[in-house]
């Protein structure tokens, strides 16, 4: 881990600007299943150079704050006109070294089932599962990184993710390799995991109990979070599984499979020569027996390979309860890989429709003729030939988040068939008893059928698509008068975040409630008013602008303008409505 944070620091230090302007970088995560996983059109599973705000790059399951990465992605090595080379996605003691170029179609593409889309390098591609992502990537985009001489190798890369049991615990990477310059002689790729599984707290020291495990005959690493320690037990382990060229019989090839210790004792060597004798050594390691830290590269090869030709494998990132559940989601993704991603999907996600009101909220999803209808969809990776899929809706609420943990509502399924409850179809709720001004969050989902022939279980879109916030309350009086604070007085002895729904929620991806998280709220606001807050001899503490035609209320976290939470004490408010000049004077009291 020292090694890691090194490394870090040293690459902050080459001028990221100048990189993104030459380059365009871009990520995106995939949401749909139990896995949020982040991707980046530089191959890397967690954020290299780009602007990902979040904490955490692999979670699962949903809302567990439980890391699983800390880097990862594919190493090409070869034989070049007599010289040894490897070009890395990411790596400890390694530069980046794979970009995108600067035309700005050179994102990353999101493209879900039922689509079709026209990129530049990949026309009229078409989705294969709930989320795919599609990538393109070089190892000489950019020419003046320090120690890297490229190959001149292109890689497309998509990644697919699915919605619903038993896929979504399940991601896979398609890499296609092709040469644009050079032939590469005695080809190697690697895929390099810096797994770090288990609670992402404030430290590391989650990442410094973990080991990496090999599985020869199916070709799976796991990094795996030893029990107990300082972030307790994980619920999943992180596998990376290899699927080699579908025309190479893998015991033809030569894998090698080699952990490092980290911590000072071992990490991934620096030079290309010695990074692609590792790479084609072709030896398995034991099994880490110490748990100090997981980092491992999986390597087979040798291709050659021509210019213009492909090279195609895959990578499946995989997880379940333990590492038996690891197990499981292998045998399910081989099963995927040798239908060629052939199975059965939801139905389209319904087009939900909310309108907030005073402690209730309305809810419509019925399609109408311009929208797209989850009952009429087709699916011709179906066994049973059902020509109607579709079965049902879900409707799901929650009180923290727009990523759950969802309640079920309601259910409302065909009438007079063998699958589920046939309560009947229907297309409106309205949710009664809210409290205002406190976000609630809704996801209503679509699902199918059975397929009974194939014994694949009813698949239900994705939750996270749908997902929205919504804020009750009533609409802004017409002037000020009836202005009030809640809580009054605020109590710092109590735990508000604690609420159902909570008053006080943790900010940004964080999970844990921190000072600046406190909150009272100034509500029957005018549309267009502004707020002060005096301390009780006078001084000005804070001004909130407010001005919104259909939201009477605004939050404030006690703190004053120069950043300072508030003491305790008892505060004055005025509140001048900007239309017609009314002032309102109020008080509240804190006792932290």
């Amino acid at each position: 881990m020292i090694l890691k944070t090194v490394f870090i620091l040293v690459m902050m230090l080459i001028p990221i600007v100048s990189l993104g302007q030459r380059s365009t970088l871009d990520f995106k995560v995939h949401d749909v299943g139990s896995v949020r996983q982040l991707v980046t059109n530089m191959g890397t599973w967690w954020r290299a150079y780009t602007n990902y705000p979040g904490l955490i790059y692999c979670e699962y399951p949903p809302r567990s704050s439980e890391e699983h990465v800390g880097e990862g992605g594919i190493w090409v090595g070869a034989l070049v006109e007599g010289d040894t080379l490897v070009s890395c996605t990411t790596s400890w003691n390694s530069s980046f070294e794979f970009y995108p170029s600067s035309e700005p179609w050179d994102s990353v593409w999101v493209v879900e089932k039922g689509e079709r889309a026209e990129i530049p390098y990949w026309p009229d591609y078409q989705a294969v599962s709930d989320q795919d992502f599609v990538c393109r990537y070089q190892d000489y985009a950019l020419l003046n990184i320090p120690s890297h001489t490229p190959l001149y190798v292109d890689v497309l890369q998509t990644s697919y993710a699915w919605s619903s049991p038993p896929l979504d615990r399940i991601i896979i990477f398609n890499y296609t390799i092709i040469p644009t310059r050079h032939r590469l002689e005695k080809a190697y790729i690697a895929f390099w995991l810096d797994g770090n599984v288990g609670y992402r707290g404030g430290s590391w020291a989650f990442a410094l109990d973990d080991y990496s495990i090999y599985y020869p005959e199916r070709r799976l690493g796991m990094a795996v979070d030893d029990n107990g320690r300082d972030d307790g037990d994980a619920i999943s382990p992180i596998g990376v599984k290899i699927f080699p060229p579908d025309d190479v019989d893998p015991d033809s090839l030569r894998w090698t499979f080699n952990w490092y210790s980290g911590q000072g004792m071992g990490a991934p060597p620096s030079r290309d020569g010695e990074r692609y004798l590792e790479m084609s050594e072709g030896v398995i390691m034991q099994n880490q027996l110490e748990s100090v830290g997981s980092q491992f590269i999986i390597s087979f090869g040798p291709f050659d390979l021509q210019v213009g030709d492909t090279l195609k494998f895959a990578v499946g990132e995989l997880f379940g309860e333990g590492i038996d559940g690891v197990l499981d989601s292998d045998v399910i993704a081989s099963w995927l890989k040798e239908r060629n991603y052939r199975v059965p999907a939801p139905p389209p996600v319904p087009p939900l429709k909310i309108t907030a009101e005073s402690q209730q909220v309305l809810l419509n999803w019925q399609a109408e003729n311009h929208e797209v209808n989850p009952e009429t969809y087709q699916d011709d990776a179906r066994a049973d030939d059902e020509p109607q899929p579709f079965e049902g809706y879900r409707l799901y609420k929650s009180t923290q988040s727009e990523n759950g943990p969802w309640t079920l509502l309601a259910e409302f399924d065909l009438p007079h068939n063998q699958w589920f409850n046939n309560t009947g179809l229907d297309y409106l709720y309205t949710d009664l008893g809210l409290l205002n001004n406190l976000e609630y969050f809704y996801t209503v989902t679509a699902f199918s059928k059975p397929d009974t022939v194939i014994g694949f279980p009813s698949q239900e879109s994705s939750k996270a698509k749908n997902a929205r916030t919504v804020t009750p309350g009533p609409r802004p009086p017409a002037g000020v008068g009836s202005v009030a604070v809640v809580p009054n007085p605020y109590r710092g002895d109590i735990a508000y975040d604690s609420y159902n729904p909570a008053w006080e929620k943790p900010g940004g991806t964080r999970d844990r409630w921190m000072e600046q998280d406190r909150k009272i709220q100034f509500i029957n606001l005018p549309a267009r008013c502004e707020v002060k807050i005096y301390t009780l001899s006078g001084d000005l503490v804070h001004t909130i602008e407010h001005d919104h035609p259909d939201i009477g209320y605004e939050n404030w976290n006690l703190t004053s303008t120069v950043g300072q939470s508030v003491a305790s004490g008892i505060y004055l408010f005025t509140v001048e409505d900007r239309r017609g000049g009314d002032v309102q004077v109020g008080k509240f009291v804190v006792i932290k």
